[in-house]
């Protein structure tokens, strides 16, 4: 039967009547670790049932809540160009504007970007968009038309709990694209921006809607020696804009470059970690979880550029590069007082991948 040995501190009272005070063999200890893993997977499969049968569910209401003009003004075919047409700029759009709404509209409207967002995600999304009245005060309304309502939903097919469809929520500094195939779901391209990323006078004084964007990246730049830096910084000057912008496909030209992840220390990595989390925490469960299972399968081959200044208030850009995903933020403009930050996926943004696999499995 081999030696019996102690179960650790921790496990559940559930298991003490089968093992008693100590466990009785290595096999059995085994099983329990299956278990375990087993249990862990499903928890997973049924988070992503989970929340995509709750965006199935809001999109719907949402859908349900509409006049059929409106209807006809929201809803876009799965396979349209548009699904892929990403602009964070104040350009025109597609989509239903949640100033074409009523109060019961915008609720519902509401409701299916906060299924899609963790409640930090629906914080900073908010924000970024009141911010249009910031800056329309500032611009003493003579800019681009400034309206925290001019705000875009686009539903892509039909929501289901089987197929193909998607949905996007968009507008100035903010746009959340969710692609849903057979309950399996992607939250890319996304993108969070602020103008001003700090807001400097009136009753918002103070205000930043992505700070720890920022912060974290300073922290982090700011820890590296000497050598580090001679890597990490690939750039003096950082570029007026991100450089993957708001093309369609997300594309580096050359190798990466940067500080690669093996070559910083155990803080520097767990600055990072961090840093990862700031991003993909803004996103639902179990799309967050996704992203930073992404990271840490992808450390082998991550690298950490910067360009430009390593001070808060200088303006500066920089990137977390791996062969599956991208993050850029890029701080230069209105006097490096103006943020732009996206997650990017090299091959699944818009479900890519998953839309690839679905088609493999219909044509077996």
């Amino acid at each position: 039967m081999g030696e019996p040995i102690p179960i650790p501190t921790g496990i559940h009272p559930m298991y003490t009547p089968v093992y008693g005070w100590r466990a009785r063999t290595m096999r059995e200890w085994k099983r329990l670790l299956l278990i375990v893993c087993a249990v862990g997977l499903l928890t997973a499969a049924y988070e992503r049932t989970q929340t995509a049968s709750l965006l199935v569910d809001t999109a719907k209401a949402y859908l349900a809540a509409l006049k059929p003009a409106q209807r006809a003004q929201t809803t876009i075919g799965f396979d349209s160009d548009e699904r892929q047409n990403f602009h964070y700029t104040p350009v025109p759009r597609k989509g239903l504007a949640l100033r074409e709404m009523n109060s019961e509209q915008k609720h519902l409207a509401d409701a299916l970007l906060s299924a899609g967002l963790s409640t930090q995600g629906v914080i900073k999304a908010h924000t970024i968009m009141s911010l249009e009245q910031v800056l329309k005060d500032l611009e003493l309304d003579k800019g681009p038309e400034r309206d925290p309502d001019k705000y875009f939903v686009s539903i892509f097919g039909e929501p289901a709990e089987k197929g193909r469809w998607g949905f996007r929520f968009e507008g100035h500094h903010v746009s959340i694209n969710y692609t849903v195939v057979d309950g399996n779901l992607v939250a890319s391209p996304s993108m969070f921006g602020s103008n001003p990323a700090e807001v400097k006078s009136g009753p918002r004084a103070g205000l930043r809607a992505l700070m720890r964007e920022e912060d974290i990246a300073l922290e982090l730049v700011q820890s590296l020696t000497d050598e580090q830096r001679a890597v990490a910084i690939v750039d003096k000057t950082a570029p007026q804009e991100i450089i993957t912008a708001e093309s369609r496909k997300a594309a580096l030209s050359g190798q990466p470059n940067g500080l690669p992840f093996a070559k910083m220390t155990p803080k520097q990595k767990e600055i990072l970690g961090r840093l990862v989390n700031e991003y993909a925490s803004n996103f639902a469960q179990p799309a967050a979880d996704m992203r930073m299972d992404e990271y840490r399968k992808n450390q082998a081959n991550l690298f950490f550029a910067w360009a430009g200044g390593t001070k808060r208030g200088e303006p500066l850009y920089y990137r977390i590069q791996t062969a599956q995903f991208l993050i850029e933020l890029d701080k230069t403009q209105d006097n490096a007082n103006h943020i732009h930050s996206v997650w990017r996926e090299f091959n699944g943004d818009w479900g890519g991948d998953l839309l690839a696999q679905h088609y493999q499995a219909a044509h077996r």
